[in-house]
């Protein structure tokens, strides 16, 4: 009885979408765990509906005698949508393109299971999940230079511009953009920074930039637009 069961079309389809929705699952848990924008059903969800339209054409083009690879090429193309649904640009800052990448890897994912390429389907989570995990720790390892957003109010704006200007310089910091606003806090018309920055990581770090501009008198709060 479970041999037949084994052998069977439903055994067949419900393996392949449970195998792909677990794989997909596994690199979207990775991005949970960062609170990235797509995370575990996003990811889950994508693997399971990519091995469903390549099952769904396999079924077409034995039945209807339509070309199978058709569609799951049509999936690559589709998934761009949502992957840049996931890149965020804020200043000089963009994130978001390696969950865009995760969800592109997932959706291949998909396809190879619904293709029934069940090794490579898993090999290819292994590694994708490995990469993900160390990626972190391998930026900062190897990345020199990194983005800085800073939204700065000011007590007084008497010459203040140029006393940040200045700071940065010494710092050896390099302004990337500038632009300046201004905010009401407490009934007092303030005026606000917007600074985009690039720093040097071995010399410096975020805390150590923000914590200088706060201890400037003219400054009355310093915020990291992360």
């Amino acid at each position: 009885m479970l041999s037949e069961f084994i052998s069977s079309d439903l055994f067949e389809i419900i393996l392949k979408l449970t195998l792909s929705c677990v794989l997909a699952g596994i690199i979207g848990i990775e991005r949970s765990s960062l609170s990235k924008p797509a995370g575990f059903g996003t990811h889950s969800i994508i693997g399971l509906s990519s091995a469903l339209v390549v099952m769904a054409s396999q079924y077409m083009s034995y039945y209807y005698n339509i070309d199978a690879s058709r569609i799951p090429s049509q999936i690559l193309a589709g998934i761009g949508f949502i992957g840049a649904g996931t890149i965020i640009r804020n200043g000089i800052n963009v994130r978001g393109v390696t969950t865009a990448a995760g969800i592109l890897s997932v959706t291949c994912i998909g396809i190879a299971v619904g293709m029934g390429y069940y090794t490579a389907a898993v090999v290819s989570t292994l590694i994708v999940f490995i990469v993900l995990s160390i990626n972190h720790d391998m930026n900062s390892k190897f990345e020199r230079y990194e983005g800085l957003d800073l939204v700065i109010t000011l007590n007084n704006t008497s010459k203040t511009i140029e006393e940040i200007e200045d700071f940065f310089k010494k710092e050896k910091i390099t302004i990337q953009n500038i632009k300046k606003d201004t905010n009401v806090i407490k009934d007092k018309k303030l005026e606000v920074l917007n600074v985009s920055v690039t720093y040097d990581t071995k010399s410096t770090s975020k805390n150590e930039i923000i914590s200088k501009l706060i201890s400037m008198k003219s400054v009355y709060e310093v915020r990291n637009e992360e």
